[in-house]
């Protein structure tokens, strides 16, 4: 595809923004490593660049999550104990915890995923996590490992999400188990991919929970359409307002330096590129999206 060649090298020489290095196994990222995939609905792909490189999925992995456990527990449940409200703060923020209800406004910030991720089914952590690999190779259309050297480096160095799982168990929101709750949530970020699974996954969703070759039904149609409206209202954290307008269509982004697009009915998009910005979103995968979304004229509302 002519125009994936084109915006790789419009936008191959940027160099803002810096790999994230709270975590110290992202902070080894190659800023050199750039790709850009689309995968439509009828199982074709078109990619550019390093696609072939592998990353941890990081915060792209909570609307697979959240589809899961809506799918497992019901949407009356889910509700009960995480909204749908867009926030204005950053996604590691607790504050929104200390107001009215006491839990997360949405589950693509930390605080929601975190809740989220405690209520995977399983009669032990080993069968929960299983549970969660088979669910997010469904979507892929193989098996996905997790990396255990990420998971480590992501539970060694996660205060912030320890104090935030601690607040939700004196909310009421989640139960004891803060442990467990939080190495399941690091073991869904910790989960490897590249770019063309990345863009699978997305087409997977845009193909109403259907994965496009396989054939594997990995969510249902129904609870799709959560998790996108869910993708576009708060996919971005705090610049989800400035993405539906100036790209206008359900996203998620990750700090590893992956974001991923959903085009309902059409396709998937992911680019993955590690530097990131202050929001924890891939500056030359900002980009990309939105040239990609005004010269195909992409967005919802600009049809």
């Amino acid at each position: 595809m002519k125009i994936l060649e084109e915006l790789y090298h419009r936008h191959l020489s940027c160099t803002e923004g810096h790999p994230a290095t709270y975590i110290p196994e992202l902070a080894k990222a190659n800023v050199k490593n750039f790709a850009i995939v689309i995968a439509t609905v009828d199982g074709e792909i078109f990619k550019v660049g390093d696609h072939d490189v592998e990353f941890s999925m990081q915060s792209t992995s909570k609307p697979f999550s959240y589809g899961m456990v809506l799918q497992e527990m019901g949407r009356d449940f889910v509700m009960s104990k995480v909204g749908v409200e867009p926030t204005g703060e950053a996604f590691n923020s607790i504050v929104e915890l200390e107001k009215n209800t006491h839990k997360p406004y949405n589950p693509m910030i930390n605080s929601g995923a975190i809740a989220i991720s405690s209520y995977i089914k399983g009669q032990s952590f080993e069968g929960r996590v299983q549970s969660m690999t088979k669910a997010f190779s469904q979507f892929a259309g193989h098996d996905l490992r997790i990396d255990d050297v990420i998971f480590e480096s992501e539970k060694t160095t996660a205060h912030r999400n320890r104090s935030i799982a601690h607040l939700l168990r004196h909310f009421g929101v989640i139960d004891g188990k803060i442990e467990e709750s939080l190495d399941l949530y690091f073991k869904q970020c910790s989960f490897m991919v590249n770019t063309v699974d990345l863009a699978v996954m997305a087409s997977t969703l845009a193909n109403k929970g259907i994965h496009p070759k396989t054939k594997v039904r990995a969510l249902s149609e129904d609870y799709t359409g959560d998790v996108l409206s869910l993708m576009f209202t708060c996919g971005m954290y705090d610049t989800s307002g400035k993405w539906a307008y100036s790209v206008g269509i359900p996203a998620k982004s990750g700090v590893s330096g992956a974001i991923f697009g959903v085009i309902p009915g059409k396709m998937g998009i992911a680019v993955y590129s590690p530097p990131i910005n202050e929001h924890g979103h891939s500056v030359r995968g900002m980009r990309v999206f939105q040239d990609l979304s005004k010269e195909l004229n992409l967005s919802i509302f600009r049809k």
